[in-house]
């Protein structure tokens, strides 16, 4: 049986190829992209510009990779809307809408499951399934753009999986929502968020993109680290923070550390001063994440209070730090717990 070409996955230069191996005029491959990236039309009948028997083609021989809506949540707090997608295999991801005052961000999943195991994380608890394709990632944001009838105007890598560990696929990705005959979605609208694949971080500065870097560091050292993020076994503190001073100097942009604070683990006051020397010189702020409980998870979130004591030691000591505001908490919201919801189902 023939696999179709995952089209939306394709780039203008690679449609180019494509469409001049089936003997098709030049301009036809920017035609096929407005009508796959601009217009994001999921039907080839109805790309009413191209020839008939290219349709014809297009629909035998390549795919595009829509997916299917299973379940939507709305938060009745902060209107924070929470997707579950379904894939081709039957596999289904999570896509979360943000509203601020300043547009409209997508959380995007990169993964179906993820396999890096931090212990506080719903999303790590049943492994990974697949990497998706930059189409499928692509998708996520399409089909939740159509849902709200307004413009997604900024997009964070933070759902489920690891995008590092995916990290062709995410480069594609973020060329193809950058691209100016698409969504033309600025670099610098894009947060990448990683637990911290040293190699794979140097691998990115060569790439000198303007995208935001979000690590996840979630520990002052690595003795706790260790205990609540697998990773940190193969990626020690030293050496990660070595290469964010690494990538900051390559791309001169800040580096934001993800912070999820879990009560008696990562939040005492010697955290935050531990943590504070660590970063001091570092060209970077800290975003603090008061933790969405998970309930196959031992950890409990930190108090108000705790959260702000723990920021203002960090800022007390030179290091920028700001608190994320939390959304969706009453829609299941955190990464993995509405798509595990469902296969328990």
């Amino acid at each position: 049986m023939m696999t179709k070409k995952d089209i939306l996955s394709m780039d203008l230069e690679q449609l180019e190829q494509l469409l001049k191996e089936w003997k098709e005029p030049k301009f036809r491959a920017k035609q096929l992209f407005a009508w796959l990236h601009e217009k994001q039309v999921t039907d080839f009948a109805k790309m009413t510009n191209l020839s008939q028997s290219l349709r014809e083609k297009l629909q035998a021989e390549t795919k595009i990779s829509a997916l299917d809506m299973v379940e939507k949540l709305v938060s009745k707090e902060d209107g924070t809307r929470k997707y579950l997608f379904a894939l081709e295999n039957g596999s289904v991801i999570e896509s979360v809408l943000m509203q601020y005052d300043y547009g409209n961000t997508v959380c995007v999943s990169t993964q179906a499951g993820c396999r890096m195991g931090c212990r506080f994380c719903a999303s790590t608890l049943d492994g990974v399934e697949r990497s998706l394709t930059a189409g499928e990632m692509l998708s996520q944001i399409y089909q939740i753009q159509k849902d709200l009838g307004q413009r997604i105007s900024g997009v964070v890598l933070m759902g489920s999986g690891e995008p590092l560990d995916n990290y062709e696929n995410v480069l594609r990705f973020i060329k193809l929502l950058n691209d100016p005959m698409g969504q033309n979605m600025g670099q610098r609208h894009m947060t990448l968020s990683t637990c911290g694949l040293i190699e794979k971080m140097y691998d990115l500065a060569e790439q000198q993109l303007q995208i935001t870097l979000a690590v996840s560091l979630h520990a002052p050292n690595d003795e706790i680290r260790k205990q609540i993020m697998p990773v940190a076994k193969a990626n020690p503190m030293d050496k990660l923070l070595q290469s964010c001073q690494a990538y900051t100097d390559k791309t001169k942009r800040r580096l934001t550390f993800e912070y999820a604070l879990m009560q008696g683990v990562n939040d005492s006051d010697a955290c935050a001063r531990e943590l504070a020397s660590r970063l001091r010189q570092m060209l970077c702020h800290v975003n603090l994440i008061p933790m969405n409980p998970v309930k196959e998870r031992a950890y409990t979130k930190t108090s108000k209070a705790q959260v702000q004591r723990f920021a203002t030691i960090l800022q007390q000591n030179g290091v920028e730090t700001t608190i994320r505001r939390k959304l969706g908490s009453d829609i299941d919201a955190a990464c993995g717990q509405l798509r595990r919801r469902y296969m328990q189902k």
